[in-house]
């Protein structure tokens, strides 16, 4: 079986990632765990940059779900706020081999700005495959 770490943020619900895993699990037998970083927006990143915690436990219970229900074997979790070095505690507790890093477009994507697909092969030393997904297509409040 496969081990695949699947990062996202506001795009964890969004149908571009569903069809990623889902042409994913037709290449073989795969599970998939869901990492949510716990990055908080807005002005709540001054006050508390933990204060995304809430947020991040919603869009996995809700990601989670919709993943299932299309017949994928996924478990999720919320991660430090910190995309970067969310993956790099994932990657230290569980063994994957392969990563997909799901973001909103380039002229909206913080993690774009961040070059974190790249930033995550480089730290994680793993394959990993870059979907996009419309910021029209991401859950309003997300």
């Amino acid at each position: 079986m496969t081990n695949v770490l699947v990062v996202a943020n506001r795009t964890a619900e969004s149908p571009e990632l569903l069809e990623a895993l889902k042409q994913r699990a037709a290449d073989g037998d795969v599970k998939f765990t869901l990492l949510v970083p716990a990055t908080p927006h807005g002005v709540a990143w001054a006050a508390d940059m933990h204060s995304g915690g809430e947020e991040a436990e919603q869009h996995v219970a809700n990601a989670v779900e919709r993943l299932r229900q299309a017949g994928l074997t996924v478990e999720g979790k919320a991660g430090d706020p910190d995309p970067v070095a969310a993956v790099e505690d994932a990657v230290n507790f569980d063994k994957f081999d392969e990563v997909i890093c799901s973001t909103l477009p380039v002229h909206v994507s913080k993690w774009l700005k961040l070059d974190l697909p790249h930033r995550v092969e480089r730290v994680t030393g793993l394959p990993v495959q870059h979907v996009v997904a419309s910021d029209s297509t991401v859950p309003a409040g997300g």
